[in-house]
This record gives C-alpha cells, structure tokens and sequence, in this order.
C-alpha cells in the first residue's frame, strides 16, 4: 500500500497553481489547485492533500486529471445527468399534444393540465412524470405555465364576441328605466 501514486508532471512552477487558485471562486478547484502546488513544492501527498482540505484519493484524481490537462483539467466539470426517459422524437410530441388541446368530446376538458399531460404522455410511451418534472419539460418546450381560458365546445361564438367588443347593454337600460338614480 505504500505506493506513491502517478508521478506528478514538473513542467509548471509550485507558484503557478497557486496564482489562480487564489481568485478562483470555486472552492473544490481552488482546493485541487492548491494541493498540486503543495505537492509540486515537495510536500507528501498525504501533507499536500490534508492542508488543501481533501481526501488523498481527492488528489490522486487531482493529479491525473493535472497529468492529462493541466490546470484547466482541475476545475469542476458539470455532469451529464440522468438520461431522458423520452427520446428525441418523443420529446417534441409534447408539445404538440399540448398545443392542440385535449379531445374535448372524450375528455372533458378544454384545455390540458400538468397532470392530465403526465396520464396522456404515461398512456402513450409508458414513461411516467411528475407534474413539476413535466413543467420543467414544457418550459425546455417553450411553452409557459399559461393556459388559455376554457370555452365550452357548443358555444355561440357570435355572443362572445360581441360581449368581447362592449355589446351588452347596462341592466337599467333594460328594465325601461331613463337613469339609475329613479327609482
């Protein structure tokens, strides 16, 4: 067990690690970058590693990734993530499903909900989501949490829109009254 691990590549000064490490705002590339500049000044790798603030294995990956990249390869590095459930194609289904609306007639409502989304995308792939997983999918859509004013299917079109113009008239004018105040 006493093997002393990869050998730490020499081509850059103890100093050099250090300059940005003191600016850097990330605090585990700050660490790496401090732990090869004491390793690279001579310290053990245990010592190096114990006053950067990590764990030895920490700076034995440290130096790898500093073999294979240099100072560039001891900043963080964003992850992958999880796989989507849906591909590609599945992916911009949704947002047409949702664009049309829902099947007024078998369905009932005009217009589609998170979960109601959820139960159509589960019938029709078999992937389950939750309803803020797919708001979170939507919105990668370009669709927004907005949802359109419900209207019922037979309605007078007509009506609404001379309701949406002013057409209707006061109650008063109605009843055959000249003004509110009579009474």
């Amino acid at each position: 067990m006493g093997g002393r691990g990869p050998t730490l590549r020499t081509d850059l000064p103890a100093a050099e690690p250090r300059r940005p490490a003191r600016r850097e705002k990330g605090r585990a590339a700050a660490a790496r970058m401090q732990a090869i500049a004491g390793a690279l000044e001579g310290l053990t790798r245990a010592e190096a590693a114990r006053r950067a603030g990590m764990e030895r294995q920490a700076l034995r990956d440290a130096v790898a990734r500093y073999n294979a990249e240099g100072l560039s390869g001891l900043y963080s590095r964003r992850s992958p993530g999880r796989r989507s459930r849906l591909n590609e194609e599945q992916r911009v289904t949704p947002r047409r499903v949702a664009l049309d609306g829902p099947d007024v007639e078998a369905t009932g409502p005009s217009a589609w909900t998170l979960p109601e989304l959820c139960r159509e995308v589960e019938e029709r792939w078999g992937v389950s989501y939750h309803p803020s997983h797919m708001g979170e999918l939507m919105r990668r859509l370009g669709l927004s949490r907005q949802k359109a004013r419900p209207s019922h299917p037979k309605a007078d079109a007509a009506a609404r829109e001379a309701f949406a113009k002013g057409g209707c008239r006061p109650l008063w004018t109605a009843r055959g009254r000249s003004s509110p105040t009579n009474g």
